[in-house]
């Protein structure tokens, strides 16, 4: 599947002439996006979207795309806890740096925070401890990999759960499950800097509280980017203001 069609639902959601957001049209952070280079390692964020729900957005880079998942609550640094993510639409490499007011009355009108980056290390294997595609392990259902943040760091791992799907706009989702990985004796790996910004945060400030959490890329909370005429907000033809 090339890389356009990959983008297709991304692109007839949205009305590019009425919103800031990347058409993707413009060329990605690699030419060839079939795969990163030795030693280069794919890129992930992680969005704060203040819409008719509020929610994160996960995103890993993935084959030339952002792969896509709507978390609810939060990713969390706790290990008890697990994360319902709903899988959305394949978003285009250059939404890893969007942020701003997406119009109200257009597909997932509200503000946007960019509320952590960074990159990632897939360490999914097979039963005989051979390593696996990462996209191949998505489509398997199951896949490990390792944050390099500046919030989040350590073990990750994403799983679909079968027997189980969420009703959305009328149609049936894939649920997967966001999990921190524990080693050694329930220890999580990794530190990183704490997610519990503010009052609300869940276990050991293990989830961030969205309306007090800042952006890694501006400073500010999604209040202050809704409210400032100088936020950071794309412009079609590739540029940025703010």
């Amino acid at each position: 599947m090339t890389e356009e069609d990959k983008l297709r639902t991304y692109r007839g959601k949205r009305h590019f002439d009425r919103t800031r957001e990347p058409s993707g049209e413009q060329a990605t952070r690699r030419q060839d996006a079939a795969a990163p280079a030795p030693g280069d390692e794919p890129v992930f964020v992680v969005q704060i979207h203040d819409a008719s729900t509020m929610h994160f957005d996960f995103r890993l880079e993935v084959d030339g795309v952002l792969k896509s998942w709507s978390v609810p609550k939060g990713p969390s640094t706790d290990p008890h806890d697990k994360r319902l993510a709903l899988p959305t639409e394949d978003h285009p490499m250059a939404y890893r740096d969007f942020e701003g007011v997406i119009p109200e009355g257009e597909y997932g009108g509200g503000t946007v925070i960019v509320w952590d980056r960074g990159t990632y290390r897939p360490m999914s294997h097979d039963k005989k401890k051979r390593p696996v595609p990462f996209g191949q392990a998505l489509e398997n259902g199951h896949a490990t990999f390792e944050l390099h943040g500046e919030k989040l760091r350590g073990q990750y791992a994403l799983t679909r759960f079968h027997g189980r799907e969420e009703r959305s706009g009328g149609s049936a989702k894939p649920t997967w499950l966001l999990v921190r990985k524990a080693t050694g004796e329930g220890k999580s790996t990794g530190e990183g800097k704490s997610t519990g910004e503010g009052k609300g945060a869940g276990k050991g400030g293990g989830t961030p509280d969205p309306r007090r959490a800042r952006s890694v890329r501006s400073g500010r909370t999604l209040r202050q980017v809704a409210e400032a005429p100088d936020a950071p907000r794309w412009e079609p033809d590739g540029g940025e203001k703010g």
